[in-house]
């Protein structure tokens, strides 16, 4: 059991007193002669003690007494601060929520943080990485698309703080994704995206080749959105009191509401050992407003994240816009804990309200009891995107620069679906969405949940793939059901694979089908023919796939990653590839730290640590 600070002071300073006294008592025994006045020194010192032990009791119950009355007294200032917010409700504007709880409370944190938080207590899923699969007996891959860019983002700050990603546990696909690409625009007479291919050889194995294929969801601007209908969920648990949670929250939110018009509706609800809402569908306009309501959050209590998530879907129906956007907005640093935490339970929820035309948007903030595992597939089911907000620069990307991809999907139920062909490819390996993946006849089947496109996003695939003539290969031929003299005059000659994509619009219950042949000619001799974008996407993916400790990269390394990434870095002008070079070179120095363990225990004693008249040994 643990004890305040000041208990321990009490109960030091009552062992002094009452040492002492028993000091005196042995002294005063050993210094007198006369047994009497011994007996009565010693019964005035006995009396002594006891009254000094009374004392400390007093003093201890004192503290405990002031103790509860602080706590009654911080209870007052939270319903205080309730009701003043709904008295600022009441008074100025209608569409200020009338029945906000008493969750909006005074910062409290566990006494034990200290800024910096235990990784494990994070959850980030394990992936299991694809395999090398051989064409001629499993020619075709089908996966859905991802525009998440969270599990870079958690990288990012990791490593920022001098740590490495639990092995396996990174989303290579959002990685790739974080960063754009000079995709071609595509045409909105036309389908809602383009679609790239370029083949060039591998940077990660000898003798393999890398077929990186990109996705271009066609821009639209704010002000063509038409009108928002938004609901931010809230988390003011006590965790999010720390800066970079609560308030890093506070000031993205109003950059994001700088974006909004009178056309627009916010609505804001706040949860944490129960949900409430403070803003009751305001206009987009009132700035003063909605920033007075944001101003006006803080971090206390548990987190009912579940009854939070109910009451924002209540909102965004009672404010439908027909024909807009409409979205919840989901920003929290954790996961939840009271009320309903069933993970199947909340994905059935969001998925229903999906199919009403309501989707959900999630944002991370900080570390500590971090669901990353939640967050991405309270997303996936929305119609989302998944984002981690680290920084203010991450949150202008994500909330200023990328708001039309963030709040406007233009393509949903995206499905990718590659055939390869045996004759000329002998094996293949998808890099990344390992949780995207689909069985083949899912691509045909419209009630299959996939992924969705924003306005502006762009999605990039990567397939590491060796040709029949190439040797070493992974997987034996097979003896049977294999005729190398007639079972190639079945296959096209000049195409290395043929790529099928499926995808619905908006309002749409079909999907539309899209194919194109990727030819063997259109590959590049060397590496360094091939485009910046292709150079750096391969970067990212080895970055990933480095720390995930793949065990497919044969012939590629950190010093190997650095001059690929160098190589295509190109113009830069948002300095994010420069940043991602940066982020090379400290994951680079936190392995080789890792690699280069203490093997001989040192007992240092009296001795300086380490020696000083040798070199440590290894």
């Amino acid at each position: 059991m643990r004890y305040p600070s000041s208990v321990f002071r009490h109960k030091t300073h009552s062992s002094i007193v009452i040492s002492g006294l028993t000091f005196a008592i042995l002294f005063g025994l050993n210094g007198c002669s006369d047994k009497t006045a011994e007996q009565q020194k010693r019964a005035e010192l006995a009396a002594q003690a006891k009254l000094a032990e009374q004392q400390a009791e007093l003093k201890q119950s004192a503290e405990r007494q002031a103790n509860t009355q602080r706590d009654a007294a911080i209870t007052m200032h939270e319903q205080a601060s309730s009701a003043k917010l709904r008295v600022m409700s009441a008074e100025s504007r209608p569409y200020i929520a009338q029945h906000t709880t008493s969750i909006i409370a005074t910062p409290v944190l566990n006494g034990d943080w200290a800024g910096a938080v235990p990784p494990e207590r994070n959850r980030f899923e394990k992936q299991v990485q694809n395999g090398i699969m051989v064409a001629g007996e499993i020619p075709v891959s089908t996966f859905a698309i991802d525009v998440d860019t969270g599990s870079y983002t958690t990288l990012r700050r990791m490593l920022k703080e001098g740590r490495l990603p639990q092995k396996g546990t990174l989303r290579v696909e959002e990685m790739l994704n974080y960063f754009s690409y000079d995709y071609p625009q595509p045409s909105k007479n036309e389908a809602p995206f383009s679609v790239t291919t370029e083949l060039a050889p591998s940077p990660y194995n000898d003798d393999m080749m890398l077929l990186r294929i990109g996705l271009k969801g066609y821009e639209q601007g704010k002000a063509e959105l038409g009108a928002s209908n938004l609901v931010f969920l809230l988390d003011v648990s006590g965790s999010m009191a720390s800066p970079d949670k609560l308030p890093l929250l506070q000031t993205a939110l109003k950059m994001l509401i700088q974006q909004l018009d009178t056309q627009d509706k916010i609505s804001i609800v706040v949860y944490a050992g129960a949900a409430g809402v403070v803003l009751d569908g305001a206009a987009g306009n009132d700035t003063q407003t909605l920033n007075s309501a944001l101003e006006q959050l803080s971090a206390g209590g548990s987190t009912n994240g579940a009854q939070g998530i109910q009451l924002a879907y209540q909102l965004a129906k009672k404010h439908f816009v027909e024909g807009g956007i409409n979205r919840v907005i989901l920003a929290t640093d954790g996961d939840f804990n009271v009320g309903t935490t069933n993970l199947d339970e909340l994905i059935d929820l969001v998925d229903a309200q999906k199919q009403h035309g309501i989707g959900l948007t999630t944002l991370g903030f900080g570390m500590g009891d971090y669901n990353d595992q939640l967050m991405e597939q309270l997303a996936d089911k929305g119609n989302g995107q998944y984002a981690y907000i680290d920084s203010l620069n991450e949150a202008r990307k994500v909330l200023v620069e990328q708001l039309s991809a963030t709040l406007l999907t233009i393509a949903k139920e995206v499905k990718v679906q590659v055939e390869f062909n045996p004759a000329l490819v002998a094996e293949y390996r998808l890099i990344g969405y390992e949780n995207r993946a689909l069985a083949r006849e899912d691509f045909n089947n419209d009630k299959v949940d996939a992924g969705e496109i924003g306005a502006g996003n762009t999605v990039t695939a990567l397939y590491e793939l060796r040709y029949v003539d190439a040797g070493n290969l992974a997987n034996d031929k097979l003896r049977y059901g294999y005729n190398p003299k007639t079972g190639h005059e079945k296959y096209s000659r000049d195409e290395i694979a043929y790529l099928k994509l499926r995808y619905q619009l908006p309002d749409a219950t079909q999907s539309q089908l899209l194919s194109y042949p990727i030819r063997a000619d259109q590959k590049v001799k060397s590496l360094a023919q091939a485009s910046d974008d292709f150079r750096f996407a391969a970067a990212v993916a080895g970055l990933g796939q480095l720390l995930n400790q793949s065990h497919y990269l044969h012939q590629f390394d950190y010093n190997k990653l650095s001059a690929l990434t160098r190589s295509a870095l190109g113009e830069d002008t948002s300095g994010y590839r420069h940043e991602f070079m940066q982020l090379i070179d400290t994951a680079a120095a936190l392995a080789q730290t890792q690699r280069a363990p203490i093997k001989k225990s040192f007992d240092a004693g009296d001795k300086p640590f380490p020696p000083e008249d040798k070199p440590h040994q290894q």
